[in-house]
């Protein structure tokens, strides 16, 4: 008989983990303040974005570990694994919207000789962000090489010259 690795505990455990992630990921400071500061370090926010993008991987193949055990502390560890995997898809995407969309991409008159750079600019932190979403959304390590491709995608955007 098909014995399910979720019981009703655990989904109740993860009804509450995501109330808690609702919690944790409401807005907030940590990608960039909102000011006019001037004080920005692209190469920093890359690198970030790649240990963001490292942990989800652990996350998923620990997960993946777990599949078919229907003990307490698998499925309570399964649950904690599926929260670290949420918090840091989530970060990806507030830093891609808010310091890179928000802060650090100038919009361009349609009619600018850069509009075309503009709309491909958009384009690829757009493509980062469904890729953070789509990684949240399973436990395929696939996922995550798309989601690292994105990230290199915008590297070119903020370190033209950096070889990869």
């Amino acid at each position: 008989m098909f014995k399910p690795l979720i019981t009703v505990a655990a989904i109740l455990t993860i009804a509450a983990a995501g109330m808690t992630l609702i919690n944790q990921t409401a807005p907030k400071a940590q990608a960039h303040c909102q000011v006019p500061c001037g004080i920005f370090d692209e190469s920093a926010r890359i690198k970030a974005l790649y240990e963001e993008a490292t942990t989800i991987e652990k996350a998923m193949n620990e997960m993946n570990k777990l599949v078919g055990k229907d003990d307490a502390q698998s499925q309570m560890q399964f649950v904690r694994w599926t929260i670290t995997k949420e918090e840091h898809a989530s970060q990806i995407i507030t830093t891609t919207s808010e310091y890179f969309l928000a802060q650090r991409v100038k919009p361009v008159a349609k009619d600018d000789d850069k509009y075309s750079d503009y709309l491909n600019t958009l384009a690829l932190h757009h493509e980062l962000m469904l890729a953070a979403m789509k990684s949240k959304q399973t436990t395929d390590t696939g996922a995550v090489k798309r989601l690292r491709d994105a990230i290199h995608g915008i590297q070119h955007v903020w370190e033209p010259d950096h070889k990869h």
